[in-house]
């Protein structure tokens, strides 16, 4: 690819920089990597570390030049990631960066069509179905990361474009059968629909897609009311249709209807009491596919949707009153936000967008002037009044931002209305902010509309002039308000004095006229501004804003303001004139030539505006500020007293903290000042005094920066400024100017020659003889204090801040043997326009051989001197990490950028119509993005020891120390590849039990470091076996230490929060590892279909079957490294010199190796099985739990044969949906006259677990579980069971071992809080379903017992140990079916007739449980026992009501296919109906009532 023209999208920004030249040719090498490389691991299957590192190579290959390929390369991407994302089974790690990276290719789907691309539905169907609805995760057979769904969400959004023509028909025919309005399948099918349905179809094909369920779909939603689970995401589907079919989906039948649900929907309160349906806030619609289905309904030939939007807002306009307030309100702004930005959207899609191709909106139902205008119309009023709510004016200002787009006309003066009086009063804050708030979002429409609003630029600087009283130093809020508001205008607006061309240009309109008359008032404006600036900085010296024992730092506060005048008059001084600059100017050198502040608060302040003059005209302000301020140095530093001075005159701060920021300007303005700046940095490095040698040291860092680094020279509003006579160029006609991404010409900082010597000179003068110092102090013991020390290290680290671009990266030999693998690591170097001289020492390796050195000596003779530990750590971080881009500030300055972009872009027009130095900062954004990846990611030795440097801080004695170190160290596990896996053994050796010399702060450290940091994954739960493998054994078997006391409580808060933290972020880790035939397949386009075809790299048939055979190796050891984890844990626990804790952190981490494709080991299993009746409570409650998912992994496998439902029913086949009750399912149905009641009988019903098949349609391939005599056996001996099976079989087989679990079991935990356990229930439910009657025996006589035992907690286990029972038995034949039944109905009649007021909610959840998916022929006996005597044997009003309430549960499990229960259960209770007690009369009604909602036709 040599070309960017037949590149996809190439990131324009590149071809601004200034080695844009040198970017083609390293991009297209790094390509031409990436394809060998990632193909060739692919087909070698290397799933880890080659295909996981190349696919990571081209997301940051993404993010460094953009979609810079071509379009067979990124089909032949696409194909490839997906095949990897929909690998069965896939480890969650993968599978999140092989996501991401699908989400990234995707994400400009004009760049791909549906005709060039198509994506089979199945496979992602299966990845979604394994991650959303997994049993296993529930019970802790997987575990799955929180944020994957919403990663998931995205895949499929971006993938279901592709899919093929027939996927709408087949996904129908799959999904339609779940259909169940009683189900919660019901919420499955239609979050199906919802994620995988195409939409996107062009209209010739609308047969193919929506056709084919809009209908039925609208049906569905229409018919039901009371506001389901579901009905909010099926709400999200028709929202997406009409978002992608504007014009091609006729909505006028059912908008009255829609409106109406969208105002139910907000819940708003009605009336004098404010009365509210307590509905659960989650069913609520979302606001954001509200809004793009309302918009999309706009511009119909009918005009109904808007007829319609009007009324909606006549009856919630009151609401947005600002005395208003509720939880409501939220969603009311939300909807007020979200809708003009929708509109705005759809306007730019309509009429701006570049052509694709996705199907354009027809001519007809396009949004016309008239449109437009009534919709602004509105929501005009409703706006105004948000303005002021009590929840901000942000939601409001972003609305008046997107109508003011549209129609500024009707916008912008009912605002500027409002704005006028909030500028003058003083007495309303509130209301003045809130305005200036509003007036910021609608300045570029203000500014920009000559053709709308041309009036609007004639506010611009009356509206200035009355915000300049809000710098007001007393009222936080209002100034930080204050300076964003004229920086906005600022920002848009060049402030020059036009007044001249109303004499020169005879070519001005009348506005033009009027406007250039008033830019007269700029100058006047700015001085009074800068008057306004000076009385803040004299009101924020410390002597004024602390007392004696404060700090002498910044504030959070004074350091936003700092932050906001500083960037506010740097963008007004930028876009001044000449002579205004010039007048500025002469003002700043009065003011800070006259006056002395100290250098922590206002003397920063002050510095911040010389510095701003300094960087917009470097010439004329360096000319006055350099020679007045070296002058004043000189004077005070010319005897030699003062250098030993601790606390030197405030003078000499004041003129070097004024000289160390004017200096930030192009280094060729430096040059003429050069022996100035080395003669006062030869006396003030020198100082004594702390702060007099660090402002120095600022002073040199600013110097190396200014002539090593690249940086844009200017950020004018246009190209070239504004020094231009007025009959050649008139600014006011740039007035909100955009700038164009395509032509910036900008202004770059080059270092010349020359500077880099000035560089170099300063390092070789200031830095050699500091490092010499230090070198001395280290090897040879030579006497320095450490205040010395500290001095010298102080300069260092800043040499190195300032020289980071100019000192070439770290050598060394990359460290080998940390993984093995069959594909290149390495990667194509990234060029940031430094070319480095090799001839010079390189003073970054000079620094790092030092600072090893320097910290063993420290940390043998001086480990107290933490001060200068602190500086090491920086410098290390320095040496490592920085090469003149902070990742933390890059990351600061991405989202600001982000943020100011928001609040100005013109979403409108859209292409990137920006304002000119937004364009420039992100253009000088992806420069420091190429500089963050210079250093690449390879370890390398050099790396290693200075690590090796940081573990011995991160473990050091004092806890400072140690976590600054361990955050520096923790940055250079996640640059390095496999550093961890270098580190994690050394990290270990303090937490050696048989350590005698091991420290408390040594092992408090290393366990530190296994925590891990908020921003990266916890070292203890990495995803590979060989660290999990030795992590998990060594905090385990910390427990044994016997030099460190585990007794404290910070050492024993640091293990739970550890422990919390591996719970929270662990993932299922792989073993079985494989590539499907599909990826290699996918991966062969690298060499078969791309253009130009790759010539080398293809593996041959020997190194493919090198691959297989290493992917096997590797699954074994991953096995082996599994059992060995199991094993040793084990081993741990069962030490009886182990504490109890650590004994619960072993069997938890052991509840965490539970898998679904591998049986747990039979050492783990006895383990577990003992510990159900383990003394401690905690470790019962993970040995149940554990249990749970054990005796589910050893569930047998049961055949399943096909049936055809309708040959069963014995009716012929029909394609008409009928939901609900049809001939071909009442089959299904309950029917007493029918029932098994023989084992003949038993065997001939085809029973039907899920009670969703059947109602709606019938499934494509209907499956039913094969007779009994054709599954597995269950009813087994003893040496007919697994080893561990036989392992649960004899412990369950004791009676004293269940006696003792049935005795815990009844045990109150929590009193009056205890509630039926779902653990408890499926440890039951696995015993009798996985060893059939065997342990019947052993439990019948507790049963009894409990049945008579009127205690909560006993009547609790009892309803556990039943369901468990009934579930248990669903694959039981006839017989022992039949028995249990015998022996449980009495027990049951019972228990209900011993029913309690603490116990019948358990009891109820019980029979639902036992009822869940269950065909309810097979509990005929359940059901029959309980319609004998619905309202209780005993005849009293709590046992009755109690007992009907346990009927409905079970009841309501069968949802439609009772109809005759339902009828008999009507029959009985209509009658009773005027029951003497409330309690019953209230059951007997909702009983009633959710019985006839179901079987009501």
């Amino acid at each position: 690819m040599e070309d960017s023209v037949s590149s996809q999208r190439e990131c324009p920004y590149i071809r601004m920089l200034p080695y844009a030249d040198r970017v083609n040719g390293e991009a297209a090498a790094s390509l031409a990597l990436i394809k060998v490389q990632l193909g060739r691991a692919v087909r070698l299957r290397e799933l880890w570390p080659g295909v996981m590192f190349w696919s990571r190579s081209l997301s940051k290959y993404i993010r460094l030049y953009g979609r810079k390929f071509s379009k067979e390369d990124h089909v032949v991407f696409v194909k490839l990631v997906y095949e990897l994302v929909t690998i069965p089974k896939l480890e969650v790690g993968i599978l999140q960066s092989f996501a991401r990276l699908l989400i990234t290719l995707l994400k400009k789907k004009e760049l791909i069509s549906r005709e060039e691309l198509v994506l089979p539905w199945r496979p992602l169907r299966d990845v979604i179905d394994r991650i959303f609805f997994s049993k296993n995760e529930k019970i802790g057979l997987e575990w799955f990361p929180n944020s994957l769904e919403n990663l998931l969400k995205s895949v499929v959004q971006m993938c279901r474009t592709y899919f093929s023509l027939d996927s709408t028909a087949e996904m129908l025919e799959e999904w339609r059968p779940l259909l169940c309005p009683f189900d919660m399948t019901m919420q499955k099918a239609i979050t199906y629909f919802e994620m995988f349905l195409p939409t996107s179809l062009e209209p010739e094909h609308h047969d193919k897609g929506f056709k084919l369920w809009f209908d039925e779909l609208i049906g569905i939603w229409d018919t039901v009311h009371n506001m389901p689970a579901w009905e909010g995401t099926l709400v999200n589907l028709f929202s997406r249709l009409a978002f992608e079919n504007k014009g091609y989906v006729d909505w006028d039948p059912y908008i009255p209807k829609i409106f109406t649900r969208i105002l139910r929907s907000l819940n708003l309160p009605i009336g004098t009491y404010h009365l509210q349906i307590n509905r659960n806030a989650l069913l609520a619609y979302d606001i954001p596919h509200v809004v793009t289905w309302i918009t999309s309904m706009l511009g119909a030939p009918s005009k109904q949707a808007q007829k319609h939007l009007d009324s909606l807002f006549d009856a919630v306009s009151p609401f947005y009153h600002p005395s208003n307030n509720g939880r409501w309100l939220t969603k009311l702004m939300k909807l007020l936000q979200k809708l003009p930005a929708s509109l705005v959207r759809r306007l730019h899609c309509e009429r701006f967008q570049k052509p694709t191709w996705k199907a354009a909106v027809p001519e007809s139902h396009r949004l016309t002037e008239e449109d437009i205008t009534a919709f602004v119309q509105c929501l005009r009023q409703p706006v105004l009044l948000a303005m002021f709510s009590k929840n901000g004016s942000l939601d409001a200002a972003q609305a008046l931002q997107n109508l003011a787009l549209v129609r500024p006309e009707l916008v912008i003066p009912p605002v500027l209305e409002k704005t006028y009086p909030a500028l003058e009063t003083l007495t309303e804050p509130h209301q003045l902010t809130a305005t200036m708030s509003c007036i910021i979002a609608v300045a570029r429409s203000l500014i920009g509309s000559p053709t709308r609003f041309p009036e609007g630029r004639l506010h611009a600087l009356p509206l200035l002039f009355r915000a300049l009283p809000g710098v007001d130093p007393n009222d936080f809020v209002k100034c930080m308000v204050t300076f964003q508001f004229i920086a906005t205008f600022a920002t848009l607006v060049p402030l020059v004095d036009c007044s001249a061309a109303l004499q020169e240009r005879d070519d001005l309109t009348e506005v033009e006229r009027e406007l250039c008359s008033a830019t007269s008032e700029f100058e006047d404006f700015v001085l009074q501004f800068i008057d306004r600036c000076f009385a803040l900085i004299e009101s924020s010296t410390l002597q004024q804003t602390r007392e004696e024992t404060e700090t002498e730092k910044m504030t959070q506060a004074e350091s936003m303001v700092e932050l906001g005048l500083s960037s506010t008059f740097s963008t007004l001084l930028t876009q001044t004139s000449q002579p205004i600059f010039k007048t500025a100017l002469d003002k700043i050198f009065n003011f800070v030539t006259t006056t002395i502040f100290e250098t922590r608060v206002a003397g920063k302040m002050a510095a911040n505006m010389c510095r701003a003059a300094a960087k917009c005209r470097p010439t004329q302000t360096l000319s006055r500020m350099i020679p007045h301020c070296v002058k004043i140095i000189k004077n005070l530093t010319a005897y030699e007293e003062v250098l030993q001075e601790e606390e030197v005159d405030k003078e000499l701060l004041w003129n070097l903290q004024l000289l160390s920021d004017v200096v930030c300007v192009n280094g060729e303005n430096l040059l003429p000042f050069r022996d100035d700046l080395m003669a006062v940095l030869k006396v003030c490095l020198n100082l004594k005094s702390k702060r007099g040698y660090t402002l120095a040291s600022s002073l040199l860092k600013r110097i190396l920066r200014c002539t090593t680094m690249i940086f844009p020279l200017e950020y004018y509003s246009v190209p070239g400024g504004f020094d231009k006579s007025p009959s050649i160029y008139l600014p006011i006609r740039d007035w909100g100017k955009a700038g164009d991404v395509n032509n910036l010409n900008m202004t770059w900082h080059l270092p010349t020659a020359e500077e880099l010597v000035l560089a170099n000179s300063l390092l070789d003068t200031f830095l050699q003889p500091q490092l010499q110092r230090l070198q001395a102090h280290a090897e040879d013991g030579e006497n320095m204090s450490r205040d010395e020390i500290q001095q010298s290290l102080t300069i260092v680290h800043f040499c190195m801040m300032g020289a980071g671009s100019l000192l070439p990266p770290l050598g060394g030999e990359i460290v080998h043997g940390l993984v093995s693998g069959l594909v290149e690591l390495d990667e194509v170097p990234v060029y940031v326009g430094m070319d480095h001289d090799r001839n010079r020492e390189n003073y970054r390796e000079k620094v790092a051989h030092l600072m090893r050195k320097l910290v063993n000596y420290m940390l043998e003779k001086s480990e107290d001197d933490t001060k200068s530990l602190f500086l090491i750590i920086k410098i290390i971080s320095m040496v490592l990490n920085f090469q003149g881009s902070h990742k933390v500030e890059f990351d600061s300055r991405w989202k600001s950028l982000g943020l100011v972009k928001k609040s100005m872009e013109d979403k409108l027009h859209g292409h990137k119509q920006h304002i000119r130095a937004l364009l420039i900062d992100r253009t000088m954004l992806q420069h420091e993005l190429r500089i963050l990846a210079v250093e690449g990611s390879s370890f390398k030795t050099t790396h290693q020891e200075l690590m090796h440097n940081l573990l011995r801080l991160s473990t050091s004695t004092y806890s400072e120390v140690r976590s600054k170190a361990q955050q520096v160290l923790f940055v250079g596990l996640t640059t390095y590849n496999f550093s961890c896996r270098y580190f994690v053994p050394h990290l270990l050796q303090n937490l050696q039990p048989d350590r005698p010399d091991l420290h408390q702060h040594q092992f408090k450290g290393a366990l530190y470091c296994l925590f891990g940091s908020q921003g990266m994954t916890c070292l203890a739960t990495l995803h590979d076996w060989d660290m999990i493998g030795q992590i998990w054994p060594a905090i385990v078997s910390a427990g044994l230490s016997r030099s460190v006391s585990l007794e404290k409580p910070s050492t024993s808060r640091l293990f739970d929060d550890l422990m919390e933290r591996i719970q929270r972020h662990y993932e299922t880790i792989g073993l079985d590892f494989k590539v499907t035939d599909g990826c290699r397949e996918a991966a062969a386009a690298f060499w078969t279909s791309m253009k130009p075809l790759l010539s080398k790299g293809n593996p041959t048939e020997h190194e493919q079957a090198l691959g297989l055979q290493r992917l096997q190796e590797r699954n074994e050891n991953c096995f082996r490294k599994y059992e060995n984890l199991i094993n040793t844990l084990i081993d741990l626990a069962e030490n009886r010199n182990l504490p109890w804790k650590f004994k619960q952190i072993a069997a938890c981490l052991l509840s965490m190796l539970f898998r679904d494709d591998r049986p747990f080991p039979v050492q783990g299993v006895r383990f577990f099985v003992q510990k159900l009746n383990h003394d401690t409570l905690a470790i019962r409650k993970l040995a149940i739990c554990s249990m749970g998912a054990i005796l589910k992994r050893m569930k047998r496998p049961h055949k399943k044969r096909e049936i055809d439902p309708y040959a069963v029913a014995g009716v012929s086949k029909t394609t008409v949906l009928q939901p609900g009750e049809r001939a071909d399912n009442r089959w299904l149905h309950y029917n007493s006259s029918q029932l098994p009641r023989t084992q003949q009988q038993w065997d001939a019903c085809t029973f039907v677990n899920k009670t969703h098949w059947g109602f709606y349609t019938w499934p494509r391939k209907m499956l039913v579980y094969e007779a009994h005599t054709e599954q597995p056996k269950l009813g087994r001996s003893r040496e007919e069971l697994s080893e561990a099976e036989q392992a649960i079989y004899d412990q369950f087989t004791d009676p004293k071992f269940v006696e003792k679990l049935i005795g815990y079991l009844t045990l109150e935990e929590r009193k009056g809080k205890d509630k039926f356990n779902a653990r408890r229930f499926l440890l039951f439910k696995g015993l009798f379903r996985n060893f059939d009657e065997a342990f019947l025996p052993v439990f019948r006589p507790h049963v009894e017992r409990l049945v008579g035992d009127a205690h909560e907690s006993a009547q609790r286990c009892l309803a556990e140990i039943v369901a468990g029972m009934i579930r248990g038995s669903k694959h039981w034949d006839f017989e022992k079916v039949e028995r249990l039944w015998i022996f449980l109905r009495p027990l049951l009649r019972s228990a209900f007739c011993n029913i309690s007021v603490d116990t019948f909610n358990d009891w109820g959840t019980s029979i639902s449980t036992a009822c869940e998916n269950q065909d309810p022929r097979k509990l005929h006996w359940l059901f029959e026992m309980m319609m004998e005597a619905p309202l209780g044997e005993e005849g009293g009003s709590f046992s009755g009501a109690s007992c009907l309430y346990v009927l409905q549960r079970g009841l309501s499990q069968q949802e439609w296919r009772i109809p005759e229960l339902a009828h008999r259960l009507l029959f009985f209770l209509e009658p009773k109906l005027t029951q003497a007690f409330k309690n019953v009369r209230e059951r007997i009604a909702r009983c009633d009532l959710s019985t006839r909602k179901t079987f009501t036709n």
